[in-house]
């Protein structure tokens, strides 16, 4: 992929900490981007720290600071001690993008007001990330937006209570919030000269991400309920199926024609005209009968064979592979970064997923 020159250019000071502003920091360096990562010389990204047991106890990094930090330089610095603070500032004078995730009051304490910083460097992009909104003192974790923004209250089964989703997604997501409006603010600076300031919460972020479960609530007053896999709009949808070999197999089934595709391959076309499956409508208001009835024409084949029949026809669906599965394919060695840090070897997958092509 060819990055403009401008983006290569580009100085970034990150001060942030955690996920979602060094997701940001990262996705930066991966464009190459020169991206400073300052941390406290005691107290550095508390992520170092969050080891798996199988991990080196001695070491100063982990698997997940790695997740979010690649291709960056480290610089340590105690932002309360007058002669790091020159340093720091000596940084942002040439600096384009500066990325904080400031408690409350932390910027004033640092000495970090945007004032003072535009007053340094008229031309910084001041990118802000901040848990409930920049007037909010409470602490926030990813767990803890999940939680208050209804995604754990959707997430699970009718018998599991409310379930965390296994990655910080809303930390993910705020940070694609933040590199978008970044992005934007470099567009702008290029008219104006002149930087600005970006910030996004959290909860703001997670909120913005409720798409279609938001719209349900607010045009029919549909509240979602925990439905593990399955879709509240559509069916067959989510249910998980088992193939003769014993893999677990999914499917995303959109449209009256794909039904009827599926039902072809599965060798049961006498469903298409069952008056309970005709329609998407009716699908749903008879999906656990669907379901037990479908089972019963996927216990005859098997995975690859199925799923190969099913592609070719353009029919959406998937084997529900395990995370080894995934990162050992083909496709998705593409997708990740190695990298020397301190002398241990480190892995993580791209936060770039696009491709950019020039005729």
């Amino acid at each position: 992929m060819k990055i403009p020159k401008s983006i290569k250019e580009l100085k970034i000071v990150e001060l942030s900490t955690v996920l979602a502003g060094p997701s940001v920091g990262m996705f930066f360096a991966e464009l190459g981007s020169k991206v400073i990562k300052v941390e406290h010389p005691k107290n550095p990204d508390v992520t170092r720290t969050w080891k798996l047991p199988r991990e080196d106890q001695s070491s100063p990094i982990s698997a997940y600071f790695c997740s979010v930090n690649y291709g960056k330089n480290y610089l340590s610095l105690n932002l309360l001690d007058p002669k790091d603070s020159v340093i720091l500032m000596e940084l942002l004078i040439d600096a384009d993008v500066l990325l904080t995730n400031f408690k409350r009051g932390d910027d004033q304490k640092f000495g970090l007001e945007k004032k003072t910083l535009h007053a340094l460097n008229p031309r910084l992009i001041v990118g802000k990330i901040s848990g409930f909104g920049e007037e909010s003192d409470r602490v926030a974790y990813d767990l803890i937006l999940q939680a208050e923004t209804g995604f754990m209250s959707m997430n699970g089964t009718p018998n599991s209570g409310p379930v965390k989703m296994p990655v910080a997604l809303i930390d993910v997501l705020a940070g694609h919030q933040l590199k978008e409006g970044i992005l934007i603010a470099l567009l702008e600076r290029q008219i104006s000269g002149l930087g600005s300031e970006v910030s996004v919460s959290l909860y703001d972020a997670a909120i913005c991400s409720l798409v279609n479960q938001a719209s349900n609530y607010l045009m029919t007053g549909h509240i979602a309920k925990r439905m593990g896999s399955l879709h509240p709009n559509i069916a067959p949808y989510g249910e998980l199926f088992q193939t003769k070999d014993h893999a677990l197999v999914t499917f995303a089934i959109g449209s009256d024609s794909q039904f009827k595709k599926f039902l072809g391959v599965l060798n049961a076309v006498e469903l298409a005209d069952d008056p309970r499956f005709v329609h998407n409508q009716q699908r749903l208001e008879n999906r656990e009968a669907l379901f037990t009835l479908l089972q019963t024409f996927i216990n005859e084949w098997m995975c690859d064979t199925l799923l190969n029949e099913l592609h070719v026809l353009q029919v959406p669906c998937a084997k529900v592979k395990e995370i080894d599965e995934v990162l050992t394919d083909e496709h998705a060695k593409p997708l990740i970064l190695q990298e020397e840090i301190l002398g241990f070897q480190t892995a993580r997958v791209r936060t770039t997923a696009f491709h950019i092509s020039h005729d």
